[in-house]
């Protein structure tokens, strides 16, 4: 016969509430496995506003459900993100609200370095698709900054790397913003530096740099992570500062190198790109300064010449009006002469006749001749008051052709012309020649350092021989020979051999130099 099954009320196990089971599922899980290492693909990522992080792991057949606390996420070296294969570091535990177990991780690191290469690759896709990197984005330098700004670490050998650089081959005010170069806040002070450098204001008491460098030595790709954080990234693209990237050696590379302006291979290179060579300037600028003097004595000459062709050219107003009074004068004289000839005749006629008239007839005829003689003689006067009028109106129209004021305005402005580069010049001789007297002070200095004269107020002496010249030793010094011994309040005579200890003739004796070995200047000898 089959058994009947019991009854729920005859059985003797013990109940237990909802929550007591729970209770119980979550410590024999915590007590199993306490804490393990779990690797695995983020999936789905939840970061709602109370801080914390919720999160999927997964592989391709299980998917376990992850939570990092507030103040866990705030110290992780990786930000978690969708598709990242990571090695998460926790405690598992149960959620009796909803029946789940989940894994509470304290760390959470990505699975070696092909996976940050992935999410490298990544997150440079994305930033390039938004035009972060294109060439068309990127400023100039400029070619002489005033004022650099250097975000790195004021620490390391690269800011003294940089600062040295920068001092030999142009010294200029370098201002440096301290930043963590690894480790999880290196992205966001490196982001903040650059973003407090753009924000400066006149208000500021320090000046605003023409310039920025991002810079840090070389190091492995945890090491250089921070310089691949996107805020990092987006604040480099963003700046209206030019930026040269100098991260870790030639053959490193982060996503800022491709958001600056520039990137150099090292520090140091950064440093040569940011600033000339002040020799190189100097000279240049001797150069132009040069031809510029040159140029303008060339000018000045020509424009002289010019201004002495022009002054030949030109006729003076006595020799324009020669001609014309020449001419007024001998109508003036023939005008006189006619007229003179004209009264004379009408007399003579007048005289003839008279016998033949009465007294009235005469008068008559007298006033008539009076009258006729008149209009005869106003005629040439109006004549010739109305020639002077032609030819003066003729002469000012030459004149008025012939006049030298465009001649006289135009040297006055050649001579405003010369005066500017005069003064220009002046300026330019003012820079130049103090520097150029400062260079012979310190050659006058050095030559006074290195001359003779100084080892012989120190006690030395210079020993020449009959003709003058300085002697390096007693080889050649024959007994009897006169010598001139120069010290340093004056010179004597001396006779080799006459006192004293012989000569050798074979090996020369010791002797102290006044002056180094190599090629002998005017002055040098060597001493006995």
């Amino acid at each position: 016969m089959a058994s009947t099954p019991t009854a729920p009320d005859q059985t003797n196990a013990l109940e237990v509430t909802v929550s007591e089971l729970s209770g119980k599922l979550k410590r024999m899980v915590e007590v199993e496995f306490g804490y393990v290492r779990v690797r695995g693909e983020l999936g789905r990522i939840s970061r709602p506003a109370s801080g914390h992080v919720y999160l999927d792991l997964k592989d391709e057949r299980a998917v376990v459900a992850g939570v990092i606390w507030k103040g866990a996420a705030a110290k992780l070296k990786h930000q978690p993100e969708e598709g990242l294969e990571v090695i998460a570091t926790g405690k598992m535990t149960t959620y009796p609200g909803q029946s789940k177990y989940q894994l509470v991780i304290d760390q959470i690191e990505p699975a070696g370095a092909g996976a940050l290469m992935a999410l490298l690759e990544e997150r440079r896709k994305k930033l390039a698709g938004e035009g972060l990197f294109e060439d068309g984005r990127k400023q100039l330098l400029p070619y002489l900054p005033r004022v650099i700004g250097v975000v790195t670490s004021p620490s390391g050998a690269v800011i003294r790397d940089i600062l040295h650089r920068i001092a030999d081959r142009f010294p200029l005010h370098v201002i440096v913003w301290p930043v963590r170069v690894q480790g999880e806040t290196c992205g966001p002070e490196v982001a903040n530096a650059v973003h407090q450098f753009n924000s400066w204001g006149d208000d500021n008491p320090l000046p605003r740099p023409d310039l920025l460098i991002v810079a840090r030595g070389g190091g492995s790709l945890e090491d250089l992570w921070g310089f691949n954080d996107e805020r990092a990234v987006r604040a480099v693209a963003a700046s209206h500062i030019p930026v040269i990237s100098a991260i870790g050696h030639e053959t490193d590379w982060t996503l800022i190198d491709l958001a600056a302006d520039y990137r150099a291979p090292t520090p140091t290179g950064a440093a040569e790109k940011a600033v000339p060579v002040r020799a190189e300037l100097e000279a240049l600028l001797a150069d132009l300064g040069a031809r510029l003097q040159g140029s303008v004595s060339r000018l000045i000459g020509n424009r002289k010449n010019e201004v002495r062709s022009l002054t030949r050219g030109l006729a003076s107003s006595d020799t324009l009006l020669a001609v014309p009074r020449r001419r007024f004068d001998d109508a003036a004289e023939n005008l006189q002469r006619v007229a003179k000839f004209r009264v004379q005749s009408i007399a003579n006629r007048f005289d003839g006749g008279g016998g033949r008239f009465g007294s009235h007839v005469l008068t008559q005829i007298l006033l008539r001749k009076r009258e006729r003689l008149g209009s005869i003689h106003q005629r040439p006067v109006t004549a010739i008051v109305r020639a002077v009028e032609l030819r003066a109106r003729a002469l000012k129209s030459v004149e008025a052709r012939l006049r030298p004021e465009p001649l006289v305005n135009r040297v006055d402005n050649q001579r405003r012309d010369l005066g500017r580069t005069s003064a220009q010049l002046n300026a330019l001789a003012g820079k130049i020649l103090p520097e150029r007297r400062d260079r012979l002070d310190k050659s006058e200095r050095l030559l006074r350092s290195l001359s003779y004269k100084g080892v012989l107020d120190r006690g030395y002496a210079v020993v020449r021989d009959g003709h003058g010249a300085p002697l390096a030793g007693v080889a050649g010094i024959q007994r009897g020979h006169a010598l001139h011994i120069e010290m340093r309040d004056g010179q004597i005579g001396a006779i080799a051999g006459s006192e004293g200890p012989s000569l050798p003739q074979d090996k020369p004796v010791s002797t102290r130099k006044a002056v180094p070995k190599g090629k002998p200047s005017a002055g040098q000898g060597d001493l006995f």
